[in-house]
């Protein structure tokens, strides 16, 4: 398990860190998003989406439909779990079939759904640090997307000079 953390200081910083994670994900990638309300994990899918081609403002966040798909240079399924009862809703919703699709999958409040996850997983913690500023720590679960860590580590390094 590899792991990296990313200080935004601001809303900019956290879309151009979406931009570094639209560069780096392969398709067919399940994302875990975890993190308070108003933490910023619908803000990071804007922005990956949006570097994906997706138009701006289409992204929103599915907390009352549970599902949104987006279609730009690839597709991306957003899926938001705070409603839903159980896990046996996620699977009623087609879960299974989302994680074996070639699409990017963005599960917010993931930890409702944690049996259901695959093994193999990006997950992302957003915390909190200011009012605009967020500590994203990225964890590759499973050896498929520890080359992403390492991509988001050069990136990291990158905008430190």
């Amino acid at each position: 398990m590899q792991q990296v953390v990313i200080d935004a200081p601001d809303e900019a910083a956290t879309v151009a860190l979406g931009c570094a994670l639209a560069e780096s994900l392969p398709d067919g990638t399940m994302v875990a998003l975890q993190g308070t309300l108003g933490a910023g994990k619908t803000r990071l899918v804007q922005a990956i989406a949006a570097a994906s081609g997706v138009a701006a403002g289409v992204p929103v966040s599915p907390t009352f439909v549970l599902v949104q798909e987006y279609q730009g240079t690839r597709r991306i399924v957003h899926v938001d779990a705070y409603r839903m009862r159980d896990e046996d809703e996620f699977l009623a919703l087609g879960g299974e079939e989302l994680f074996a699709s070639d699409a990017i999958v963005f599960i917010e409040w993931a930890e409702r759904i944690a049996r259901c996850l695959p093994d193999s997983r990006l997950q992302i913690a957003i915390d909190e640090t200011g009012a605009s500023s967020r500590r994203f720590t990225i964890t590759a679960i499973g050896a498929t997307y520890e080359p992403v860590i390492g991509e988001l580590r050069a990136w990291r390094a990158q905008r430190a000079n």
